[in-house]
């Protein structure tokens, strides 16, 4: 995104979080086989992005290190930025070949592409599937039903979008529970102030692709703090 942001953006309340963790319930069980859970990691990585690219650069690894041990992970970055560019990298399963990736990887200027992230969801998972797709932005500059379609598509292929919004911006909070909801997925926003609960939103998601509720069960047990209240949303019986 090229423009500024008004005003500061506020952090996720509690409720915020129970009912993002509480919308991943409803998703399918989740992914127990015996393969890698296979996670497609999308970010915005125009101008505006650079802090919370870093800062992903991060929880990457820590994704990695939390399935491990439970059957692996195996991940595809995917991003835009920049004069309609947009590139996603082979599948991996190594968090250093992962950063090697992303640290290649500068914010460049540009408008928004959700629609070339989604479109590539979609001709993936029809190749092999996909357990999840997280996706990290600030905006949306596109036609929204065009992207709404998409999401459509992929919630009935079993591709459920998480979509982590940085900022208050109302149109793309709008439209990012939209998407969520249609791909039958979950919606939270964060900030700067909220790094610590981006991380573990989104090792719990990578948990659940890989082992399902058995697995992310273990995972609040021995994390316990926020993570063990918020996957008791989770995981509770409705």
């Amino acid at each position: 995104m090229t423009r500024s942001r008004d005003k500061l953006p506020q952090t996720s309340s509690r409720a915020q979080v129970d009912s993002f963790i509480d919308a991943i319930k409803t998703t399918a069980v989740g992914h127990v086989a015996d393969q890698n859970g296979r996670l497609l990691f999308a970010m915005d990585a125009t101008a505006s992005r650079e802090t919370v690219w870093d800062r992903a650069c991060h929880i990457q690894g820590q994704m990695f290190n939390e399935t491990v041990s439970i059957g692996g992970l195996s991940v595809q970055l995917a991003h835009y930025g920049g004069f309609m560019e947009f590139a996603a990298t082979p599948w991996t399963s190594s968090a250093h070949d992962l950063l090697h990736y992303m640290t290649a990887i500068r914010c460049h200027a540009g408008q928004t592409q959700i629609g070339q992230v989604l479109k590539h969801a979609l001709a993936e998972s029809r190749r092999a599937p996909i357990h999840a797709l997280v996706f990290v932005g600030d905006a949306i500059e596109e036609d929204p039903d065009a992207l709404y379609k998409l999401a459509g598509e992929l919630g009935i292929l079993g591709v459920p979008m998480f979509l982590f919004q940085d900022g208050s911006d109302p149109v793309a909070e709008a439209a990012f529970r939209r998407l969520a909801a249609l791909s039958h997925g979950a919606y939270c926003r964060f900030d700067s102030s909220s790094a610590e609960q981006l991380r573990d939103l989104m090792c719990a998601v990578a948990i659940f692709a890989v082992g399902g509720r058995v697995a992310l069960e273990d995972f609040s047990r021995r994390r316990g703090g926020t993570v063990s209240r918020l996957t008791h949303t989770f995981t509770r019986k409705p």
